[in-house]
């Protein structure tokens, strides 16, 4: 960027282009509309774990129907895209994540119910086992190990469902080597070449993911850690290594995740790759911005500034859980 050319004072008053709300408008170097917007849905099957998540104020799990009212109040406030996260039943979670690719497990009865109300809103969905893994690893696990090539082969079936119920993006959250190259291969032969990739190519190990795994059941699941596979948070040139290697393999668009803590690698992916590129506001982001704003620490404009904090970094979209509250401020 060249260095800007101002005057000395008072030629130049910077405070002049503040002054009102509609001068402050006309010279806004970043926007945020709900076009920016991604909205991340907990759908449950087990009766009786819908409602407010703990953790996480003012998310809630969701039956099928609260899915297809929330895709159609995405649709009104113009969020163009859902992504569904599945709370599966605990007794039906096994250590070879059988149902990671049945056609009627309750992340695909989901994609479906959201393209009954909504056939337009674009659907996106988690590409990783750890909802039906009894270990509670992205992966299959053997002997303590969480192996990459025979869990590849699983998520590929996991996708050509999710292809074949009407999912419009899907999102590896995996972070196993490979994945990307094998998904893009298997989709285009099955026919589904229109279904994009939205790569978690720069994925952390992070301590800001623990609501999450409350909201999908897995806390109490996961044996170890994930730090195996996962990327660790201090390394920035191995996260941008991820994203060019998925780009090569096939990705359409690479996320960045956890998103706040983490915008430099967003900025850096933009200016490297010029791909488009999100990232997401994770469950610990929000739980902790949500539960100051309730207790009057900090007012409800900390979330259109956070989320602005995203696109000045380079984000073209984040995931948010804020994305429905944020729409209805910005309308």
């Amino acid at each position: 960027m060249a260095s800007p050319i101002i005057a000395p004072f008072p030629a130049t008053r910077l405070r002049r282009l503040r002054r009102t709300p509609n001068i402050r408008a006309m010279v806004a170097e970043t926007n945020l509309t709900p076009a920016n917007l991604i909205w991340p849905i907990f759908v449950t099957e087990v009766a009786g774990a819908e409602g407010e998540i703990a953790s996480m104020p003012g998310v809630e799990r969701l039956t099928l129907d609260g899915a297809r009212r929330a895709a159609e109040r995405a649709a009104r406030l113009n969020i163009p895209a859902i992504c569904i996260f599945p709370h599966s039943d605990q007794a039906l979670k096994t250590e070879g994540c059988e149902r990671a690719w049945d056609p009627d497990n309750i992340g695909n009865l989901a994609i479906r119910a959201v393209k009954e109300v909504a056939p337009d809103l674009v659907v996106m969905t988690d590409i990783a086992l750890d909802p039906y893994n009894a270990n509670g690893h992205d992966g299959l696990v053997v002997d303590g190990e969480i192996l990459n090539d025979e869990t590849v082969e699983a998520l590929v079936r996991m996708a050509l469902v999710q292809a074949e119920c009407g999912a419009d993006v899907l999102g590896p959250s995996d972070m196993m080597d490979g994945r990307i190259g094998a998904l893009r291969r298997a989709l285009e032969e099955a026919g589904h070449k229109h279904v994009s990739i939205l790569s978690y190519a720069a994925k952390f190990a992070s301590a800001f993911y623990g609501p999450f795994r409350d909201a999908v059941g897995a806390s109490g699941r996961l044996v170890g850690d994930k730090k195996t596979y996962q990327i660790n948070p201090a390394n920035r040139g191995e996260a941008i290594r991820c994203v060019a290697r998925d780009l090569a393999e096939g990705a359409d668009m690479v996320m960045v995740k956890p998103g706040m803590p983490y915008l430099d690698i967003c900025r850096a992916v933009k200016d490297e790759f010029g791909a488009p590129t999100f990232a997401y506001q994770v469950s610990g982001e929000y739980a902790m911005l949500e539960q100051a704003i309730r207790n009057g620490w900090l007012s409800r404009e900390a979330m259109l500034e956070s989320l602005l904090g995203f696109r000045r970094a380079g984000c073209d979209g984040v995931l948010s859980y804020f994305a429905p509250t944020v729409a209805e401020m910005l309308a």
